[in-house]
C-alpha cells in the first residue's frame, strides 16, 4: 500500500489536510472519505485497509476546523464552508485520478455533508456510501430547543453547545479508548454557529432528498446513540433513486465501520460498491 500526504489551499484562504492510499497495481475506483464532527481522515484506516487490497485508492481531507487542517475548532461561518471545500478536494482528486469512476463515502456529519452536496452535484459521482448520515433531527430535540440553537448561532456562534460522549460511538473498548486519546479528536463541545449551520442543512436535505437519484447504499447501527437511527430509512425512504439500499445493524452504535462486527459491514460495502464499479 502507498500513502501520501499534503495540504491543499481551501475556503477563507485556510490550508487543508489531506491523504491517500493506493493499491500497488491498477486502480479501479476511488473513495472519496467525507469524516464526521470532531475528527479526522485518519481514524478510517478500517475502510482503508479493507478497500486498498481490493484495488480502490482511497482520498480523505480534514474538514474545516477539523485535525490538521486549519480553522477554529468545529466553527464554520455557514455549512457551504465544508462542501466549497469538497468541490475543491474533488478537482483535485479528479487531477490525479482521471477517468476513474468516484464513489463518495460519508459518515455521520460527513454523510451531511455528502447527502447535501449531492442535491447539486450528484453527477459527478458513480454512487454514495453514506454511514448513519445525519440528517434527520431527532425527535427528543424540541421546537423552544431549536429556537434557542439559532439565536446563539447568530448572538453567540463561539458558545459551545453539544460535546459528543466518546462511549456511544463504539461497542469496542479499544476504539473507544484510541479516540479519547486521540490529539486530533475534538474533544470539546460543538460552536452554536456550527449545529445551527448543520439544522439549516438538515432542513434542506429533508425538503430536497427526492432530487437525489444516484445509486447509493446506507447503513445504520440500531443502537445509535448520536444520529438518530430514522436517518439512513428518511434517507432511504425519501430519495429518488431506483438503485437504493439500506442495511441496518442490530445493536450497533455510531461507528459502524469501527464495530466489533466490523467485518460483516465492510463486506455489505464492498459487495455493493463490486456491483457498481
Amino acid at each position: 500500500m502507498n500513502h501520501i500526504e499534503g495540504n491543499f489551499r481551501g475556503v477563507r484562504n485556510h490550508q487543508f489536510y489531506y491523504q491517500a492510499w493506493f493499491p500497488k497495481g491498477k486502480v479501479k475506483a476511488v473513495l472519496l472519505v467525507v469524516h464526521g464532527l470532531g475528527e479526522h481522515s485518519g481514524r478510517y484506516m478500517n475502510v482503508v485497509n479493507h478497500f486498498v487490497q481490493l484495488g480502490y485508492a482511497v482520498y480523505g481531507f480534514d474538514h474545516l476546523g477539523h485535525g490538521k487542517s486549519e480553522g477554529t475548532r468545529e466553527f464554520v461561518e455557514r455549512f457551504e464552508d465544508f462542501t466549497d471545500t469538497l468541490t475543491i478536494y474533488y478537482d483535485l482528486v479528479m487531477s490525479w485520478q482521471n477517468n476513474k469512476p468516484v464513489f463518495v463515502l460519508g459518515h455521520s456529519m460527513g454523510g451531511l455533508i455528502a447527502t447535501y452536496y449531492l442535491l447539486d452535484h450528484q453527477a459527478k459521482f458513480k454512487g454514495a456510501v453514506l454511514s448513519a448520515p445525519a440528517i434527520k433531527i431527532s425527535e427528543s430535540i424540541s421546537p423552544a430547543t431549536i429556537l434557542m440553537g439559532r439565536i446563539l448561532a447568530a448572538f453567540a456562534p463561539r458558545a459551545g453547545v453539544m460535546p459528543v460522549d466518546a462511549h456511544s460511538i463504539s461497542r469496542d473498548p479499544e476504539v473507544v479508548k484510541a479516540y479519547e486519546h486521540d490529539p486530533l479528536v475534538f474533544h470539546g463541545k460543538t460552536s452554536a454557529r456550527l449545529a445551527g449551520e448543520l439544522l439549516k442543512a438538515m432542513l434542506r436535505v429533508n425538503a430536497e432528498v427526492g432530487k437525489i437519484t444516484l445509486p447509493f447504499i446506507t447503513l445504520q447501527g440500531s443502537a445509535d446513540r448520536i444520529v438518530d437511527p430514522g436517518s439512513a430509512r428518511l434517507l432511504y425512504d425519501k430519495a429518488g433513486s431506483k438503485d437504493k439500499t439500506i442495511r441496518i445493524y442490530r445493536g450497533l452504535y455510531h461507528e459502524v465501520f469501527n464495530e466489533l462486527e466490523r467485518a460483516r459491514v465492510l463486506t455489505d460495502v464492498e459487495t455493493w460498491l463490486a456491483a457498481h464499479c
